[in-house]
């Protein structure tokens, strides 16, 4: 399988990418491709040219990733077919010879930035934060002679021959990213009973629609366990929904959910995948499905199948 990440190589996203290797969530002889940003992995995907993409969705600390977020919501529809999460602390990486208190710039993916921005500003008072297009480009702008330090990981630093001013840096213990393994849509992975399903929702808006949308989960006894609104771009107050829910496509509740959504708005599946971190249940069956129309049967049958282009 030719699998792309969020590189270049040495980024958290390529660790997130071996563990899944070495867990046997993809199959070995994996041919890693590494990609600017989530956007252009994801693509990747789309284009045909790679059969998987990995990407980081969620950061216990920061939250969501927005680009990753945005990216899974336009152009043709893409499916989450697993997920796994590393912990995150970071190393600090400079041009030989720097010391910290000799450090002025530092080169800093923005989500790797806010996460030691308490320690930068204890440990390195008079650097400059600059941003980098991802924790290892930071170690790699070090190396051309672009900065002078890096918050990076020491496998960036490494493979750059950089030396380590600092390590296991973090201002909150025990971080976490999340991260997912993304293909183009195809049937869900088989139905564990510790899932997550999650889906993009993009509601009329008039008063009551997002509460509504809510109260089909609600009254299913479905939990939340993730939502995140982020704004259309076409005007103030227009926005689209991200929800993560505890269940999988084959539960009867999560699908009778889906189908009364599908009725009443936009409704982009993104996929249900085994995860280690929600609760095996997923609610009651709770209200029939009597209101929903045969489109929607149908939509739902062509989720299952792996069909579908929205």
């Amino acid at each position: 399988m030719r699998i792309a990440y969020f590189g270049p190589s040495g980024t958290f996203t390529e660790m997130a990418l071996a563990k899944m290797e070495s867990d046997g969530v993809v199959g070995p002889g994996v041919e890693r491709v590494s990609a600017s940003n989530p956007p252009a992995t994801l693509e990747l995907v789309r284009r045909g040219e790679a059969d998987a993409a990995v990407v980081p969705i969620e950061n216990s600390v920061q939250g969501s990733v927005p680009p990753t977020l945005d990216a899974l919501a336009l152009g043709d529809r893409l499916q989450i077919v697993a997920e796994t999460e590393l912990d995150v602390a970071f190393t600090i990486v400079g041009r030989p010879g720097v010391d910290l208190a000799d450090v002025r710039t530092v080169r800093a993916y923005p989500h790797a930035a806010a996460q030691v921005q308490g320690w930068i500003e204890r440990e390195m008072p008079h650097a400059q934060v600059e941003f980098a297009s991802s924790n290892a480009a930071a170690a790699e702008d070090v190396a051309s002679g672009l900065a002078d330090a890096a918050v990076s990981t020491g496998l960036a630093g490494e493979r750059f021959g950089l030396p380590v001013l600092a390590d296991g840096v973090a201002d909150v213990g025990n971080a976490r990213t999340r991260f997912v393994l993304v293909t183009r849509p195809c049937p869900p992975p088989a139905r564990t009973g510790s899932d997550r399903t999650a889906v993009v929702l993009t509601p009329d808006n008039r008063p009551g629609t997002l509460v509504a949308a809510l109260g089909v989960f609600a009254i299913r006894g479905i939990d939340l366990t993730f939502i995140e609104s982020r704004p259309l771009r076409t005007q103030f107050g227009t926005y689209r929904f991200y929800l993560d829910c505890v269940g999988h496509l084959d539960d009867v509740a999560v699908a009778d959910a889906l189908r009364v959504l599908h009725e009443q708005m936009d409704t982009r599946f993104l996929g249900s995948w085994p995860s280690h971190h929600v609760s095996a249940s997923s609610g009651s069956e709770g209200p029939g499905g009597s209101a929903a129309s045969e489109n929607s049967d149908r939509w739902l049958a062509d989720l299952r199948a792996g069909a579908g282009t929205s």
